[in-house]
């Protein structure tokens, strides 16, 4: 009974507690937010997705591309760059792009800081969103960790069929800090430069293609044109397995796209249609021009419209309707086929596998188109606050930071490997291939 009556007591003054406005405060202020489980596993699979681009999607679509005596050079490269990427991203990508620690004045529109080496996460660490809601901190930096890991990989087509491996493993952790880490701060942190300007970026044009494709065409001015090149033909040798990556590369870019609304709410359906549409029509759009500019339609061009599309889309993914989104498409692949098929022949730059020619390009395409598309005349969100001349503007300024310091910090990062380990192998290395030269296995017996 007396103990009947203590558990009685101790419930009525629970209650008693709870009831009352002025002692419940302080309970209801250490309770911490959870993770909502739908967004949290929505997060979780996105970024599964986006591994998926890399390995095998990236690995396939460049691979395919290349002569067949260099096939698994070029996969083995971009897989040893993404992991190489994510190792750095815990011990201290993060920390710089999107660390806890924010500094006072200019160094803090560039860089963040704290938390190296992941310091003080832990499972019950929390990341918050666009609203209220949180997601696991965990997921959030896994999520984050992919975008590097595929920007420094993307950049390797520019340079392959010639760049030595041992440099590749030098000036990706060069590169990742001099130039992906201040920039991906820069644009999706709070405080950083372009994210306090107004910058419109939902998933990557400036952080991800504009960066690697203007990173990659400095390393190939660097690194000079292949044996050959342009006099000797050097045609993809599997467009089977191109096409392969290219549709890996479409499915796995969903979760790049609407992985980047960070919730499973409206926001990441308008970017899943708008990468639907956008791509579809960058596909087909550009074999209609191959047709126009008396060509056939070709699977080559099939792909490399889709990837413009892609590209194009990504940072409107989530700031443009689908009627927005399909321009953008069609405007990307015209763009990036004049620039693949004319400039590049014309400056002769030797961009092996059009990495600047189409993702560079088609990041600048729709970097400056997303602040057209975002206006509600063409569907998008916007909400008339900012005039579209003034966000034009604030666009091209992102872009042109974007190019400048990709371009400054890339050739810094290559200068340096260079001097260290020397950029490209050997004219003998070249003529046998990559795949024996630098890894002593073929990819076909």
């Amino acid at each position: 009974m007396k103990n009947a009556i203590l558990k009685l007591g101790a419930v009525a003054l629970t209650a008693l507690f709870a009831s009352s406005p002025a002692l419940a405060t302080p309970a209801a202020e250490v309770v911490e937010a959870v993770p909502n489980p739908g967004n949290n596993a929505w997060m979780m699979t996105a970024t599964v997705l986006v591994l998926l681009m890399i390995l095998p999607g990236l690995a396939l679509f460049y691979g395919g591309l290349t002569r067949s005596k260099n096939m698994l050079s070029t996969m083995t490269q971009i897989g040893a760059t993404a992991s190489l990427a994510m190792i750095i991203w815990v011990m201290w990508g993060y920390s710089l792009a999107f660390g806890d620690t924010s500094y006072e004045g200019t160094l803090g529109l560039f860089i963040s800081g704290g938390s190296y080496f992941l310091a003080g996460t832990d499972a019950s660490s929390v990341a918050a969103t666009f609203t209220d809601e949180v997601i696991s901190k965990y997921v959030f930096i896994s999520f984050q960790m992919t975008f590097a890991a595929i920007t420094a990989a993307l950049i390797l087509g520019a340079t392959a069929e010639r760049m030595k491996f041992s440099a590749v493993m030098l000036f990706v952790p060069l590169w990742l800090t001099i130039v992906y880490f201040p920039i991906a701060h820069m644009v999706w942190a709070g405080g950083g430069l372009m994210f306090e300007d107004g910058a419109l970026d939902f998933a990557g044009g400036t952080v991800v293609h504009i960066n690697a494709g203007v990173s990659g065409l400095v390393l190939a001015y660097l690194l000079g044109k292949r044996r050959g090149f342009p006099e000797e033909q050097m045609p993809p040798h599997s467009m089977t397995l191109t096409m392969v990556g290219t549709g890996l590369l479409w499915v796995g870019w969903f979760g790049f796209n609407a992985g980047s609304a960070l919730e499973a709410d409206g926001s990441a359906g308008l970017a899943m249609i708008n990468t639907f549409v956008a791509t579809a029509a960058g596909g087909l759009a550009w074999m209609v021009i191959e047709k126009l500019a008396g060509h056939k339609g070709s699977a080559l061009g099939f792909c490399s419209g889709v990837i413009a599309g892609l590209v194009a889309v990504t940072p409107a993914a989530g700031n443009s309707g689908p009627f927005g989104a399909i321009l953008l498409g069609i405007i990307s692949s015209l763009v990036c086929y004049i620039a693949v098929a004319k400039v590049k022949g014309k400056f002769g730059y030797d961009d092996s596998l059009d990495a600047f020619g189409i993702h560079g390009i088609g990041g600048i395409v729709g970097a400056i188109g997303t602040a057209i598309v975002y206006q509600s005349f063409l569907g998008g969100p916007g909400d008339g606050s900012v005039a579209t001349g003034t966000q034009l503007w604030i666009q091209v300024k992102s872009v042109l930071i974007t190019i400048v310091w990709a371009g400054v910090g890339t050739l810094i990062a290559g200068l340096v490997t260079k001097a260290l380990v020397g950029l490209r192998v050997s004219e003998e290395s070249e003529i046998e291939g990559l795949d024996i030269s630098e890894h002593g296995e073929r990819a076909y017996n």
